[in-house]
């Protein structure tokens, strides 16, 4: 669980209701059922007419990663690249076979796969490399789904506002329609706005770093891989391989 995930949207949210309480307003005045209608329905219509269905469906499945995030832990993975080496120097790369049914992640097994094949070096840095990069364009066009919802509400927010100041216009006659006009006005821009930076751009944000986090796992992994296809010494891979390492595994 991504306590921090939870502590920003508590704090935000928090921080905009407290100042509302503070100076003497009320929670309710922010409560406008046509202003949600048109920012929301809005800014998730022009996101679905820009986005594809499988990008939409792969966004919505990413969009757990906000409170759990995907496990990438480096030095696990370092530990069974030297494992894997040292495996492959005792009992040459066929007794990598033995290792492969116990791997989940598709990408360590078609990497073990490759090597086992016996292929060269360069293949195997080819075929990873496109499996790696193809992974993080598709997470990264999920990722830019929730930063063009970002970009559109605000937009949306000023539309409903505008709307909302055509119905006062409208019923300047009418004292007791003004209110409600001037609230839908008001609090849709308050919507547009406050939804793009108090969600749909972190979601976005935090989206990318996970993709970039995953991107460079693997990135680390096709290294030792190679390495070990270059039949190099498990003590060089994992001092190689430590280079990828932050500092907070470092501690």
């Amino acid at each position: 669980m991504d306590i921090l995930s939870i502590a920003g949207i508590l704090v935000s949210i928090g921080a905009i209701l407290s100042g509302i309480v503070l100076d003497g307003g009320t929670i309710d005045s922010l409560v406008n059922v046509p202003a949600l209608i048109i920012v929301l329905g809005g800014t998730v219509g022009a996101t679905l007419l820009q986005f594809p269905p499988i990008v939409f469906i792969r966004s919505l499945k990413m969009f757990s990663w906000v409170l759990k995030p995907p496990k990438v832990n480096l030095l696990t993975q370092i530990d069974k690249v030297v494992l894997w080496s040292s495996l492959a120097r005792k009992e040459g790369l066929l007794g990598l076979e033995n290792a492969l049914p116990n791997e989940q992640d598709p990408f360590i097994k078609k990497g073990l796969q490759l090597l086992i094949d016996g292929n060269e070096p360069e293949t195997i840095r080819d075929v990873l490399n496109l499996d790696m990069y193809s992974k993080e364009d598709s997470g990264l066009q999920a990722a830019g789904l929730y930063e063009a919802m970002g970009g559109y509400a605000p937009t949306i927010g000023i539309l409903g506002a505008v709307m909302g100041l055509i119905h006062v216009m409208q019923n300047l006659t009418n004292p007791e329609l003004l209110g409600q006009g001037i609230a839908t006005a008001f609090v849709a821009t308050i919507y547009g706005v406050g939804s793009a930076n108090l969600i749909f751009l972190p979601i976005a944000n935090k989206l990318k770093l996970h993709v970039l986090a995953l991107t460079q796992a693997r990135e680390m992994l096709t290294e030792g891989i190679i390495a070990i296809a270059d039949g190099e010494n498990p003590r060089n891979i994992k001092l190689k391989l430590s280079g990828y390492l932050h500092e907070a595994y470092k501690d």
